[in-house]
């Protein structure tokens, strides 16, 4: 059988952390920021843990990616 392959759109947007979690960052910060306060922009440059749903769908398309 062969090797599954890792889906590339999936794997820029989101990490596997060590312990399994999966990790993506914000949306909304990429373009059109001059109307938004600093303090949006600071928050939407963090990462944050995807539920545990999400994270399921990811696992399908991240299939090398540490599980």
């Amino acid at each position: 059988m062969p090797k599954m392959k890792t889906h590339k759109g999936a794997k820029g947007r989101v990490k596997v952390t060590a312990r399994g979690k999966v990790v993506a960052y914000k949306t909304g910060k990429r373009h059109l920021n001059y109307k938004k306060s600093g303090k949006t922009i600071r928050q939407k440059g963090k990462k944050f843990v995807l539920a545990e749903g999400e994270a399921r769908k990811f696992r399908i398309l991240l299939p090398y990616e540490g599980w």
